[in-house]
């Protein structure tokens, strides 16, 4: 009899064990699919999700922009929750009072330089990246970056993140009251926001 209880009370445990292993799991497949509402765009869940939208379309196999309301769509997989937060505080250190779409093309720099061949290939190696003792990015030189980032920088990221692989292929910008560099001025420049040039 006490045999037979121990067994139930193993069995028991075990089926806990495997509902609450499982459990998460379904929850995170949830998430991978979306059902498009009335008037949503690629544009408007891809800014959602913070996934690019070209990347949305590509992974639904859609060569059109129109999408019917009540169909799913299949999210695909977006920088880490980490990696927003990085980037984010980069954005909101270096473009603190630059208009939001200056915001934006700060991170889609970072995201291009990801691209590229040219610098590392993921969004933390970008941002700390060591050139003859200097970072790419003063805010990690002067410690700013540990600052948290506002609300608008981290919609901004969200913004750059759909925006991801559209665009003019900045990899680049300075302001151009306090660049020191002659090199970074001779790059071909793609656009002017605020104080900021940006360029290739």
């Amino acid at each position: 009899m006490k045999k037979t209880i121990l067994k139930l009370v193993a069995v028991s445990t075990l089926a806990l064990s495997l509902v609450a292993m499982t459990a998460p799991q379904s929850k995170a497949s949830a998430a991978t699919t979306h059902q498009v509402k009335a008037g949503e765009t690629f544009w408007i869940i891809g800014n959602k999700y913070g996934v690019p939208v070209k990347s949305l379309m590509s992974v639904n196999e859609k060569t059109s922009s129109l999408l019917m309301a009540g169909e799913k769509l299949v999210i695909p997989s977006s920088i880490t929750a980490s990696e927003k937060d990085l980037l984010a505080r980069l954005v909101h250190a270096e473009a603190k009072g630059e208009p939001y779409a200056g915001k934006v093309a700060v991170a889609t720099v970072v995201l291009n330089r990801v691209d590229s061949s040219l610098f590392p290939n993921d969004i933390k190696n970008v941002i700390y990246q060591k050139d003859q003792g200097y970072y790419a990015f003063s805010p990690v030189q002067n410690g700013t970056i540990n600052q948290p980032a506002d609300e608008q920088s981290k919609k901004a990221v969200q913004e750059a993140l759909a925006y991801r692989g559209m665009g003019n292929k900045s990899l680049y910008f300075y302001n151009p009251n306090t660049a020191s560099s002659k090199w970074i001025t001779s790059r071909q420049v793609t656009t002017k926001i605020g104080n900021h040039v940006f360029a290739k």
